[in-house]
């Protein structure tokens, strides 16, 4: 047999091969499709730009601050001017409230710091409680607005205020995150005690001034018998 000629199956071979080939050709995307699927898959396809490394490091303080922080402060951190620090500030601000995220960047008087949503209160009201007691007992809540309008005060000062022993409804209120030490008396040494960050979220507000204007109607806190 002529060994350039081809047998029966060396042919069916080929055909086989070929076809198979045809088929796999067919499930392959052309050049063409191939470059569009690769840039529809590529970085920044459908996703948020990639920030700036100034950007990137402004967001990281935020997220570490537990306090209001003045521009210069971040803008010293960060290692930028003041004016590229604010402007970054605030075009978070935007970007935030622009897509209703749960999360705000709000400007006080003494800062910029990251909040919850203030529609967001229940759902972090119930994680940070944990299956304790959800809402709070009037003496509870009489104590907090001692302590939010008299700020900074002993509890002798609150308990002043009340009438009454306060040092159960403190552990309550310590314990719940809306109430802090914040320091010593220095006639006394005993504890002082103000409101936090926690407070004022779950109010909704940014700051402690801007209260109702009760304080005409509570004593002054050098005037309480401090016999409690």
């Amino acid at each position: 047999m002529n060994p350039e000629t081809p047998t029966p199956h060396s042919v069916d071979g080929t055909r086989r091969v070929s076809a198979t080939s045809q088929f796999l050709n067919r499930l392959s995307p052309t050049p063409d499709e191939a470059d569009t699927t690769t840039a529809a898959a590529g970085p920044g396809a459908g996703s948020l730009p990639v920030v700036s490394a100034v950007r990137s490091r402004i967001e990281s303080v935020l997220l570490v601050i537990d306090s209001p922080a003045p521009a210069d402060l971040i803008a010293r951190a960060v290692e930028c001017t003041v004016a590229e620090a604010t402007e970054i500030l605030t075009q978070i601000r935007e970007e935030y409230l622009g897509r209703e995220s749960g999360v705000e960047l709000r400007e006080t008087t003494d800062g910029w710091r990251l909040y919850t949503a203030s529609r967001n209160a229940p759902a972090v009201e119930r994680l940070l409680l944990d299956g304790t007691q959800s809402r709070l007992t009037r003496a509870a809540l009489e104590t907090l607005a001692v302590v939010a309008y008299r700020q900074p005060c002993t509890r002798s000062q609150v308990a002043g205020v009340r009438g009454v022993n306060v040092d159960g409804v403190m552990r309550t209120l310590l314990l719940r995150g809306l109430v802090k030490e914040v320091g010593q008396e220095q006639a006394t040494g005993a504890h002082l005690y103000a409101t936090t960050e926690l407070f004022l979220e779950l109010l909704g507000i940014d700051d402690i001034s801007v209260l109702p204007d009760l304080a005409p109607l509570l004593p002054d806190i050098d005037t309480i018998d401090e016999s409690y």
